[in-house]
């Protein structure tokens, strides 16, 4: 199982949290990986960046990541990861 934490922090907040959550949502959702994907939130995890919200997969931390990015974000860091596994 992979574990998707999302960073919820006043700056991550700030820069679209909400709307990456339902993002993933829709995502784990609509391909059908709720028994493969755990998303949580998380607080501040100290990689703040000027653009984006910080994702942690498993133990790798991606900074930046925006809506507009996000499919391109879901599919080479979760789906090649759950391919690989």
């Amino acid at each position: 199982m992979i574990i998707i934490s999302i960073c919820i922090g006043s700056a991550c907040h700030l820069k679209g949290a909400e709307r990456i959550v339902a993002l993933f949502q829709e995502a784990v959702e609509k391909n059908h990986l709720e028994d493969q994907i755990a998303l949580t939130g998380s607080f501040c995890t100290g990689r703040c960046n000027r653009v984006g919200v910080t994702i942690t997969v498993d133990d790798d931390v991606y900074t930046g990541i925006t809506p507009e990015g996000f499919d391109e974000f879901f599919r080479d860091k979760v789906l090649a990861k759950l391919n690989r596994g």
